[in-house]
């Protein structure tokens, strides 16, 4: 893994045994970065392959076979409730950077922000923009899934949602769900499968939500 971690550029690609360069990724690559002939680059499908390659001109060529990082065996999901402006371009790069495996948008009872369908469709395609960055820059080799909105009555069920007071984070925990800056209500606690602690303190969303995916993945580590 020391390759991904020296290489002069990490790059998404469709297909990591003949990887091809976009205009736009060879241009980052050859002029923003100025990596030059001999160099390496590392390529990753997002989907946990990747493969080393060589410079040459303005192309890359494949030095080594591809190699698979396996997935988790259990993954790490972290739900939110979406906060104003573009603060959730900045959670989604940040779990990403971290290597959450799956990262679900959320309109809870207290929510500001609710999303009609056309605005959704285009916030996480920009959101998966962003991942996609985010995947190269952290030297990733998993893209996180991107999903959303959804009730949090629906996501609830399946997820521990943090809380002021409750229980610290464990090693059982793999998915956790942030509240809005209201926080939740009586009823969306009482459809959590449990409810944890983030500190002792009132977060804001975004640090909630860096606090509890940090935690998750540190135990699962």
């Amino acid at each position: 893994m020391s390759v991904l971690r020296h290489a002069a550029a990490h790059v998404l690609v469709d297909d990591v045994a003949t990887p091809v360069l976009t205009d736009d990724q060879a241009h980052h690559v050859f002029r923003v970065l100025r990596v030059r002939d001999g160099e390496v680059v590392t390529v990753t499908d997002g989907r946990g392959r990747w493969c080393a390659c060589r410079a040459s001109g303005t192309d890359i060529e494949p030095i080594d076979a591809p190699t698979l990082v396996e997935p988790r065996r259990r993954p790490l999901t972290v739900g939110f409730a979406i906060p104003k402006q573009d603060r959730p371009e900045w959670i989604v790069q940040k779990l990403t950077e971290i290597g959450i495996d799956r990262i679900v948008l959320l309109h809870a009872e207290r929510s500001v922000v609710r999303w009609t369908a056309d605005r959704a469709t285009k916030h996480v395609a920009k959101l998966l923009r962003v991942a996609a960055e985010a995947l190269q820059q952290s030297r990733g080799v998993w893209l996180p899934a991107i999903e959303g909105p959804l009730t949090a009555a629906d996501f609830l069920p399946s997820a521990a949602a943090a809380e002021p007071g409750a229980r610290p984070i464990s090693a059982d925990d793999t998915s956790i769900a942030i509240g809005p800056e209201g926080g939740w209500t009586a009823d969306e606690l009482e459809w959590a499968a449990g409810t944890v602690s983030v500190g002792s303190t009132v977060l804001r969303v975004e640090t909630a939500t860096i606090v509890s995916a940090s935690r998750i993945v540190m135990h699962a580590e």
